[in-house]
């Protein structure tokens, strides 16, 4: 394996929710090289902590195959840019950061560089099928993982992979009590919180939010005392918000999430890293997902899996209830939020169950371990 001898890394993490990762782990690496020149793609807090950023962030958070098409010569020249800085600076160390349908063509058109690879937060290959295990194999020095089965099932596939805990651990490690969180933004004591998280990316919150608006109506029928709010994301327009919950008596709350997770009686979230950050502060949830008709119908004949709320996956059972694509209806969803709410038995065993996932998440230091792990392959400095 061939190295280079300048002191820098390329980070590619073009995801909103690898942002925080991404930043943990050039604090890490900084921490032991101040001096290291990090390059690459990712979002305003990697950009803090030192990313001298290659694209603007915004344009990266595009997810579905229907989605993508339109940004195609966008992503094309990107590669193009990438290849071109990676060929010219020869960093010590390619890391990529999941995003998978965009990491893993570059990994593939760098390889020949010699440079080491290592891929942090893997991609879902587990779900999306085993053919893509091979070229994992062929192109990834070392996989470092956030799930602790996600390193038995590479392992047993010839993949060099460690589990270094998930990122939220240390990002949410000292959020105040529930209690607290709960008078942080106004929540009263006999006031029942259910909280809407639609997501962080566009798409997200145009197919998710209107149909969680539509069912707050019917859960006010038969929920007394219960408020509403949407954990909004600093990256979108609070407009896009707004224009969507209309007059109804919903607050919008930005930059919050972590309070309202933990202050909520019960969280509506869309599918993804929020049902595992939910899942932290052991608060019940409903699981919603809606995409492209498109995108829906060619991943339904990719994906293998019976669930895909990443809540469900590694707890290894349906342990909150998921409504997809056609299921996720207003009616549906103030359905299943009115029985859990109603059910103290049933509420109970959810919150053991998603007990039992916080302590699959590690104890924290995720960033730090994963930086050990990088020096173990590559000297950044």
């Amino acid at each position: 394996m061939s190295m280079s001898s300048n002191s820098s890394i390329f980070i590619s993490a073009g995801d909103p929710s690898a942002d925080f990762p991404g930043k943990n782990l050039i604090d890490e690496m900084r921490r032991s090289c101040p001096g290291l020149d990090v390059f690459g793609l990712g979002g305003p807090m990697m950009q803090k902590a030192g990313l001298r950023s290659l694209a603007d962030h915004e344009q990266l958070a595009v997810m579905g195959f229907s989605e993508i098409i339109p940004k195609f010569l966008f992503f094309r020249r990107l590669l193009k840019h990438c290849y071109d800085e990676i060929e010219k600076l020869q960093p010590r160390a390619v890391i990529l950061i999941d995003y998978p349908g965009f990491n893993l063509r570059l990994a593939a058109k760098i390889k020949h560089l010699g440079i080491p690879i290592i891929y942090y937060i893997s991609p879902q290959v587990w779900a999306w099928g085993k053919g893509r295990i091979a070229e994992i194999k062929k192109l990834v020095d070392l996989m470092l993982v956030i799930f602790p089965f996600e390193e038995t099932f590479y392992r047993e596939h010839g993949v060099a992979a460690r589990f270094t805990g998930h990122p939220i651990v240390d990002r949410y490690g000292e959020i105040p009590d529930k209690q607290a969180c709960r008078e942080s933004i106004g929540i009263g004591e006999n006031e029942k919180l259910i909280a809407l998280l639609p997501g962080s990316r566009l798409q997200e919150v145009r197919r998710m939010l209107p149909t969680m608006v539509e069912a707050v109506d019917l859960i006010r029928k038969k929920i007394e005392n219960s408020v509403f709010i949407v954990a909004g994301v600093k990256n979108l327009d609070p407009r896009l918000y707004s224009d969507i919950i209309g007059d109804k008596k919903i607050t919008l709350l930005t930059g919050k999430a972590p309070e309202i997770m933990n202050g909520a009686d019960l969280v509506i979230t869309s599918s993804g890293t929020a049902t595992i950050e939910t899942a932290y502060f052991m608060t019940p949830m409903v699981v919603i997902y809606k995409t492209g008709f498109f995108t829906y119908h060619i991943a339904r004949h990719l994906i293998n899996l019976d669930m895909i709320g990443m809540v469900n996956i590694v707890a290894g059972r349906r342990a909150v209830p998921e409504l997809i694509q056609g299921q996720a209806t207003a009616k549906s969803i103030a359905s299943h939020t009115v029985k859990i709410m109603a059910d103290r038995d049933l509420c109970r065993r959810m919150v053991d169950d998603l007990k039992a996932v916080r302590e699959k998440l590690g104890a924290g230091d995720s960033g730090k371990l994963a930086a050990e792990a990088i020096r173990e392959v590559v000297r950044p400095c």
